[in-house]
């Protein structure tokens, strides 16, 4: 199946000032997708968790032969993200199941909006739905609240990042999900850059801050060119050390607004600033007008809300749904 870059024909419209940051969400969100075999990793083990000897319910009421339609509707405004799993959830459970997405991933939906629409084997698209919905709704979230967190620093020049404070085995969906949304990635994982943090400088710093740039100038010399080195500070009093070994970028943690401004003066453009630590939707808008370049946020992944999302089948012999059973 295909996933397109842009609302399909005879959508509606986005309001006015909003379909260029829209589209171009929905096109990062396709060539950002994490490879299909990996989406299906996770959806088996969450279908394996969720019915590990079937589902008994299923198995006793619902007949093989019976066939539904059903359709996953949004009961809020948010932003799609997790197509591929739905898709996922419902072939692994019966490749019979057909699935169509009215919308793409990074468009933005409202209350009443039909995000799928399923048709099938009853017993296959009721044993999935659970898994499907939970994913769908998590990542639909993490997007929603990364497109709100975005906004409140448009115009500034920052980047909304997020952080490893992830699901454990959901990553690679979460981070999408904040692609999603308009924001940006931190790295993946610890294999993925040179990131020293607090604890790593009380161990670095104990003579001095003489030895805290000896200690990076070697890493350094250590590293592939390739790779990023960011340093964490939680003073001001840090920040030469830590420049005088050539360092990619600052991390500013914790810092209040005058010590932030002030953090981006004495850099000076010599490194990357980011600034991390207290940002909420409140507080995201003044961060950002320090000056910073970055401001990764552990929110967008640990406090998100999932979206209500539900799917409904008609009652047997509504218009357009229900379930039928297949004699062919």
């Amino acid at each position: 199946m295909t996933y397109p870059a842009s609302p399909p024909a005879g959508l509606p419209q986005q309001p006015a000032g909003t379909a260029g940051p829209v589209a171009e969400r929905m096109d990062v969100a396709v060539r950002s997708r994490p490879p299909q075999h990996l989406i299906d990793a996770i959806v088996s083990a969450a279908l394996a968790e969720d019915a590990p000897w079937g589902d008994l319910t299923c198995q006793a009421l619902i007949g093989p032969d019976l066939r539904a339609a059903a359709t996953i509707t949004a009961r809020e405004s948010g932003v799609l993200c997790g197509t591929p799993a739905v898709e996922a959830a419902m072939r692994l459970t019966d490749p019979r199941i057909s699935v169509r997405f009215p919308l793409a991933d990074g468009a933005s939906f409202t209350a009443g909006d039909v995000l799928a629409e399923l048709a099938g084997p009853a017993a296959g698209i009721l044993t999935a739905e659970r898994t499907a919905l939970n994913i769908l709704q998590r990542l639909s979230g993490i997007a929603a609240m990364t497109q709100a967190f975005v906004r409140e620093v448009e115009g500034t020049g920052a980047r909304v990042a997020d952080t490893r404070k992830t699901t454990p085995g959901l990553r690679v969906l979460e981070r999408w999900a904040v692609r999603c949304g308009g924001g940006a990635n931190h790295r993946s994982s610890l294999s993925d850059a040179v990131m020293v943090k607090d604890n790593h400088l009380a161990l670095l710093s104990v003579d001095g801050p003489e030895a805290l740039t000896a200690a990076l100038r070697a890493a350094r010399a250590r590293l592939p060119h390739t790779v990023h080195l960011e340093v964490e500070v939680d003073r001001l009093d840090q920040i030469e050390a830590v420049l005088a070994a050539g360092v990619d970028t600052v991390m500013l943690d914790n810092f209040s607004l005058d010590d932030l401004r002030e953090g981006v003066r004495r850099i000076d453009g010599r490194a990357i600033v980011e600034a991390s630590g207290n940002v909420r939707l409140d507080t995201i808008a003044a961060i950002a007008a320090t000056g910073v370049d970055v401001i990764s946020a552990g929110a967008l992944t640990h406090s998100v809300r999932s979206l209500d999302l539900g799917l409904d089948v008609p009652p047997r012999g509504a218009e357009g749904g229900g379930a039928t059973h297949d004699l062919s």
